[in-house]
C-alpha cells in the first residue's frame, strides 16, 4: 500500500516525509522534485518568507544511482529561515532562556490556534501555528512529485489551473489540458484567461492595500486516467471519496467538486448525466473503446474511474492572518485584544492549485497501486499491459 507521512515544523530545522509503497526501479532524481517546489512558492500575492526559502529536496533513503529501491523514500526539505529561529524552535532546553520572543496567546480566527491549544494543553500557541501552518504542505509536494513521476510511466498526467480569485472569475476556456498547463505556468496568477488574470491580479492589489487577503478556486485534470481505479464496493474505497478528503485536507481548503459538482443540483436527470458510446475503431486512454460526449461526472461514477479526465475543483477560503488584525481574546488574561499577525500572504491560491495537484497525484498512484500491485516497475507494467489489453478487447 502507498502511503506518507510528514514531519516538521513551519520555522523549524527542515520538513520531513517518509514514502512507502513505491515500486523497485523507478527512475527518480531530485530534479524530478525541486521543480515542484519551486512552482509552489511561485504566484502573484505570495508573502516575503517566499524570497527566504528556495525549497530543495534530499533524497536519504530508497533511492541509489538514480534508481527507487522499493524500500521507504526518505526526503528533506531544509527550512532556511530556521537561522532567525534557533532559540524560538532549538529542540534542547538549553535554548529556552535565549529566547527572546514572547509566547504566543492571542489565538487568530480562521486558525487552528485557539481549538489547537485547549485540545493539546499549550499554553504558547505557537506549539499550535508551527504545525498547521501550511508551510508543511511542501513535504507534500515532495510527495506529489514522486507519485507524479510514476504516473508518467503510465502516461497519466496531473495539472491545475486557476478558475477564481476573489470573486473575478475566468471564462470557460475551450483550450485542451496540454494548452491549460502552458498558458497557466506563464501566467502570474496560473489562470489561462489573460483578462481575468489582469484583474485578478488588480484584486490581489487592492487586498493588498486594504490589509486584507484573498481566496479563490482551482481546478484539477488528471489525463490518461485507465478506466477502473477505485472501487464501489466499500465508501472508504472510492476513488471520488479519496480525492475529495485529499484536497479538503490542504490547509484552508473549505469545499471540493468532482466534475459539475453543486451545478448539477440545479438541472433535469437528463442534462445531468454523461451519455455513453461505442466506437470500435477509436482508441481512449489505454485502448478503451467506450466514451463520452459530456464529462458532467469529472471521469467518476460509483467511485470508479470511467476512463474520462478526473475533474476536480477546490474553493480556498481567504487566508486567515490579516495585516489589520481581527478581534480576538487572550488566552491566559482572557482580555479582548487584536490578533497576533504572523507573517503571510495576500494571496494563495495559485500555489494552493500546485499543492492540489500534489494530493491528488498521490491519491492517483495509491489507486494505481492498489489495482495493479507489483514489487518492480517492470512487473507493474506487465500487470498494467495485461489489464490494457483486456480493455481493448471489451
Amino acid at each position: 500500500m502507498l502511503r506518507y507521512l510528514t514531519a516538521g515544523e513551519s520555522h523549524g530545522p527542515s520538513l520531513t516525509t517518509i514514502v512507502e509503497g513505491m515500486p523497485a526501479n523507478l527512475p527518480l532524481s531530485p530534479k524530478d522534485i525541486d521543480v515542484e517546489l519551486s512552482r509552489r512558492q511561485m504566484g502573484y500575492g505570495r508573502g516575503g518568507r517566499m524570497k527566504i526559502e528556495q525549497d530543495r529536496v534530499s533524497i536519504t533513503a530508497g533511492v541509489r544511482h538514480g534508481v527507487t529501491l522499493g524500500s521507504p523514500i526518505t526526503l528533506t526539505i531544509t527550512n532556511r529561515d530556521f537561522t532567525n529561529w534557533q532559540e524560538t524552535m532549538g529542540i534542547e532546553v538549553e535554548v529556552k532562556v535565549q529566547d527572546t520572543r514572547p509566547p504566543v496567546t492571542r489565538p487568530r480566527p480562521g486558525h487552528a490556534d485557539l481549538a489547537g491549544a485547549i485540545k493539546y494543553g499549550h499554553r504558547d500557541i505557537r506549539n499550535v501555528l508551527e504545525r498547521s501552518s501550511a508551510r508543511e504542505t511542501t513535504a507534500r509536494v515532495a510527495v506529489g512529485a514522486v507519485c507524479k513521476r510514476l504516473l508518467r510511466e503510465f502516461g497519466i498526467s496531473v495539472l491545475s489551473h486557476v478558475v477564481e480569485i476573489g470573486g473575478v472569475r475566468a471564462s470557460r476556456s475551450d483550450a485542451t489540458p496540454e494548452q491549460i498547463q502552458v498558458l497557466a505556468e506563464a501566467s502570474p496568477v496560473r489562470c489561462v484567461d489573460r483578462e481575468a488574470a489582469e484583474a485578478m491580479v488588480a484584486r490581489i492589489d487592492e487586498a493588498r492595500r486594504r490589509k486584507t487577503t484573498l481566496g479563490g478556486i482551482f481546478e484539477i485534470i488528471v489525463e490518461g486516467v485507465p478506466v477502473g481505479l477505485g472501487s464501489y464496493v466499500q465508501w472508504d474505497r472510492k476513488l471520488d471519496g479519496r480525492l475529495a478528503r485529499a484536497l479538503m485536507s490542504v490547509q484552508a481548503i473549505k469545499g471540493v467538486e468532482v466534475g459539475l459538482g453543486f451545478t448539477v443540483a440545479g438541472r433535469f436527470g437528463f442534462e445531468a448525466h454523461d451519455e455513453i458510446f461505442y466506437d470500435p475503431e477509436r482508441q481512449g486512454p489505454h485502448g478503451l473503446k467506450f466514451y463520452r460526449k459530456t464529462n458532467y461526472a469529472g471521469g467518476l461514477e460509483g467511485g470508479v474511474t470511467n476512463g474520462e479526465p478526473i475533474l476536480l475543483r477546490a474553493a480556498m477560503k481567504p487566508l486567515s492572518t490579516q495585516y489589520a488584525p481581527l478581534r480576538s481574546v487572550d488566552l491566559e488574561t482572557k482580555e479582548p485584544f487584536e490578533a497576533t499577525v504572523e507573517r503571510s500572504d495576500v494571496c494563495a491560491v495559485p500555489a494552493a492549485g500546485v499543492i492540489g495537484e500534489g494530493v491528488v497525484a498521490f491519491e492517483v498512484a495509491k489507486a494505481l497501486r492498489e489495482k495493479f500491485g507489483g514489487d518492480s516497475l517492470e512487473e507493474m507494467k506487465r500487470n498494467f499491459d495485461t489489464y490494457a489489453r483486456y480493455v481493448r478487447e471489451r
